[in-house]
C-alpha cells in the first residue's frame, strides 16, 4: 500500500507561497494602475475595505490571521454556538412579528404563520400594536403548549404578562409547557421614548416579574435586551453590541439586587440583534455577541451552564426601502442566512413591505418561506457553525468583539446604560456614526439598489394600510434610502400636480462609444432623484440646443469623453445657455479645464463620489419642484 505524504499530494512538488510573494504580485498590478510607490503591506492595504468601528476587510487572510481557539459549540466562550448541537436537530425558531391593531386580522395572520412554517409568535402590544386586552382574541386557536409567545408591550409589560398568564391558566396549559418571553425592557423603552421618569419603577417591576417567572414558568423568560433601538438609530455593529452588554449588566444588577441568584438572573435574559445585508459582518456580530456575554457572565460569577447568550435575530429595518420594495426580499434573504450561519436561536424576517405599512398576506408568506427555503431546501441548519474556521470570519469576530468591548467600557465608565442614555452620550455617539454613514449614502459609496442605484421611475408606489405609529421621543429611527425617497416623493407630488415629472436634457456629445458610459451614469444619478431624462446626440451646438428646447427641460447635462469635452464642451454649454438652460452640468471631473468650462456656462460637475443628494436637491429646486 502506498502511503500518501501529508498535505495536498498534487502540490507536494511546489514550494509554499508566502504572503510577501503575493504582495509583490499585487504591487505589479497596482503599478499598472498608476500607484508606483505602493509596496509590501501598503499594497495589501490598498485593496482593503474600510468598515465601521475602525475595522477593515482585507483582501487576503491566512492562518496567521486566525485568533485564539474559539472553542467548541456549546462551551465557553460560546463563539461557535450556545448549544453543542446548534440548530441541527430542528432548525432555528422561525419567529414572525405581528403588530396589526385589529385582533381579528391579527389572529388570521397568526394562524397562517403557525400553519405554514412559523414556530413562535412575536406580538407587539399596546400603543404601537395590538391592545393588551385583545391578546386572547389574537391567540384564538393557538396551541400555547406548542407555540412560544414573545410579548413586546413597552411600559405595559406587566399587564400583558398577567393577561398571558391568565390565558395559559384558562386553557389548562401547564407551567412547564409554556415558553416564550414577556418582553420587559425598561432601558430599551428609555432608548425608544427618552422618558426616564418611570425607569426606576419599571426596573423594579421587571425584577419582580423575573422572580415570579423563575419560580413558576421554567421555560419562560421575563426580560429582553433589545439592541434594535440603537441599530435603528444608526449605530454601528460595535455600538449595538456594546449597548446590549451594558443593558444586560444593568439587568443582572437589578435582578440580583431583587434577590434572584445570578444564574437565575442570567437565565431570564434574551438578546435581540439586527441582521443586515452585510452577511459577513452579521455572522461576526452574533458570534462576537456570544463571546462578549460569556466574558460578562464569567466576571459576574455565572456558572458556564447558564452563561450562553440566547439570541433573537431580526432582519434590519434600516436596510428596508419603500421604493422598489421587492428588492427587500433579497436583502432579508441574505440577512436571514447570515443570522442562521451566525448561530441565532430565533430569527424574524420582516416582510418586504415593512417600510410601507402593515404587511399583506403575500408579504408575510414570502417572509415565512424565506426561512423555510434556507432551512428545508438549503439545509443551512444542518451544519453547526458553518462559518467556523474561516480565517476572515474568525478575525472579523475577534476585531468586532474588541471594538464592542471598548464601547461597553465607555458606557460603563459613564455610569452604565441608563446614565449614558439620559446624559445623551449614546444619542450623540450614534448620531455621529449615522452622519458619517449618511455621507457615504449621499455620495453613493454605499449603494441602495432600486433607490440610489438603478431606480425605476415607472414604478407604481406600493400602497398598504398604515401601521401603528412606533414609540418615539428618544433615539430616532433611520433608513438607508430615506434621503433619496424624499426626493422621489417630491417628484411624485410634482407629477400629480403638473402631469409630468421634472425633466433634464442629456446632451450626448459625439458617438455612442464616447458618451454612453457617462450618459448612463448621469441618467442613473438623476433618476435617483425622480428626474426624468431625455437625450440627443451629436457635436453641433446649434442642433443640440434645438433638441434641448424641444425637450421642454429647464436644465441640461453634457455627457461625453474627456477628449470630446476639450473639443466641444465649451461651445455646447454656451449654446445651451443661450437656448435658456437655467443650469448646465457636465458629467465627469473637470480636471484642469474647470475655469474654461465655467466661463462657457457650466454650473456644476457630477461624478462618482460626489454628493448626489445635494446635487439632486439643488436640481429639483432649480426646476421648481416644491419641497
Amino acid at each position: 500500500m502506498t502511503v500518501q505524504p501529508e498535505g495536498l499530494p498534487l502540490a507536494a512538488e511546489f514550494p509554499d507561497a508566502t504572503r510577501e510573494q503575493w504582495q509583490r504580485l499585487v504591487e505589479g498590478v497596482l503599478r499598472k494602475s498608476g500607484a508606483q510607490d505602493v509596496t509590501g503591506e501598503q499594497a495589501e492595504d490598498a485593496l482593503s475595505t474600510q468598515l465601521q468601528d475602525g475595522l477593515r476587510a482585507r483582501p487576503l487572510y491566512t492562518a496567521e490571521d486566525a485568533p485564539a481557539d474559539a472553542g467548541l459549540p456549546g462551551f465557553p466562550p460560546y463563539v461557535r454556538g450556545g448549544r453543542p448541537q446548534g440548530a441541527a436537530e430542528s432548525g432555528w425558531d422561525v419567529r414572525q412579528l405581528h403588530a396589526d391593531p385589529d385582533p381579528r386580522r391579527a389572529n388570521e395572520a397568526v394562524l397562517a404563520d403557525l400553519e405554514n412554517g412559523g414556530s413562535s409568535l412575536w406580538l407587539r402590544l399596546g400603543a404601537a400594536g395590538l391592545p393588551v386586552a385583545a391578546l386572547p382574541e389574537a391567540l384564538t386557536g393557538v396551541y400555547l403548549d406548542l407555540a412560544a409567545v414573545v410579548l413586546d408591550a413597552g411600559a405595559e409589560f406587566r399587564p400583558a404578562a398577567e393577561r398571558l398568564f391568565a390565558l395559559l391558566a384558562e386553557r389548562g396549559v401547564s407551567a412547564e409547557a409554556a415558553s416564550g418571553n414577556l418582553g420587559a425592557d425598561p432601558l430599551g423603552l428609555l432608548a425608544r421614548t427618552g422618558d426616564d421618569a418611570a425607569t426606576e419603577a419599571l426596573l423594579a417591576d421587571a425584577a419582580a416579574l423575573a422572580a415570579e417567572t423563575d419560580r413558576t414558568y421554567p421555560n419562560v423568560r421575563a426580560l429582553v435586551v433589545d439592541a434594535l433601538p440603537y441599530h435603528e438609530a444608526g449605530a454601528s455593529a460595535a455600538q449595538e453590541l456594546g449597548c446590549s452588554l451594558a443593558t444586560g449588566v444593568a439587568y443582572l444588577r437589578a435582578l440580583t439586587g431583587a434577590g434572584l441568584p445570578v444564574d437565575a438572573a442570567a437565565g431570564q435574559l434574551e438578546f435581540r440583534y439586527a441582521a443586515t445585508e452585510d452577511q459577513f459582518l452579521t455572522i461576526a456580530k452574533f458570534r462576537a455577541a456570544r463571546r462578549l456575554w460569556a466574558r460578562v457572565a464569567e466576571v459576574c460569577g455565572v456558572a458556564p451552564a447558564a452563561a450562553a447568550q440566547r439570541q433573537h435575530a431580526v432582519t434590519s429595518s434600516v436596510m428596508m426601502t419603500a421604493r422598489d420594495p421587492w428588492v427587500n426580499m433579497l436583502r432579508t434573504t441574505v440577512a436571514c442566512l447570515a443570522a442562521g450561519v451566525g448561530g441565532a436561536e430565533a430569527v424574524t424576517v420582516l416582510p418586504f413591505d415593512e417600510a410601507v405599512g402593515l404587511p399583506d398576506a403575500f408579504a408575510r408568506r414570502i417572509a415565512r418561506n424565506t426561512q423555510a427555503i434556507l432551512l428545508e431546501e438549503s439545509h443551512l441548519a444542518r451544519v453547526v457553525d458553518p462559518a467556523g474556521g474561516s480565517w476572515y470570519v474568525e478575525r472579523l469576530t475577534e476585531e468586532l468583539a474588541q471594538a464592542a468591548w471598548a464601547w461597553f467600557q465607555t458606557v460603563e465608565a459613564a455610569g452604565g446604560q441608563r446614565a449614558a442614555l439620559t446624559s445623551g452620550l449614546v444619542g450623540r455617539t450614534v448620531a455621529e456614526t449615522w452622519a458619517t454613514r449618511s455621507t457615504a449614502l449621499a455620495k453613493r459609496r454605499e449603494p441602495v439598489t432600486g433607490v440610489s442605484e438603478f431606480p425605476n421611475l415607472a414604478e407604481q408606489p406600493l400602497v398598504r394600510e398604515s401601521a401603528p405609529a412606533p414609540l418615539g421621543g428618544g433615539l430616532p429611527r433611520v433608513r438607508r434610502g430615506e434621503a433619496y425617497e424624499a426626493l422621489r416623493d417630491r417628484s411624485d407630488a410634482h407629477l400629480a400636480t403638473t402631469g409630468a415629472r421634472p425633466r433634464l436634457f442629456l446632451a450626448a456629445i459625439g458617438t455612442a462609444a464616447a458618451y454612453t458610459a457617462r450618459s448612463t451614469f448621469a441618467a442613473n444619478l438623476f433618476q435617483a432623484g425622480g428626474i426624468e431624462t431625455v437625450s440627443a446626440e451629436g457635436v453641433d451646438p446649434a442642433a443640440l440646443a434645438e433638441a434641448f428646447t424641444a425637450s421642454g427641460a429647464p436644465v441640461a447635462c453634457l455627457c461625453s469623453s474627456d477628449g470630446l469635452y476639450e473639443e466641444h464642451a465649451e461651445a455646447v454649454a454656451k449654446a445651451l445657455k443661450a437656448a435658456g438652460a437655467a443650469e448646465v452640468l457636465l458629467a465627469g471631473r473637470p480636471g484642469g479645464r474647470r475655469e474654461a468650462y465655467e466661463r462657457a456656462g457650466v454650473d456644476a460637475f457630477v461624478f462618482a463620489g460626489g454628493d448626489a443628494v445635494a446635487v439632486l436637491t439643488s436640481l429639483l429646486d432649480t426646476i421648481g419642484v416644491a419641497r
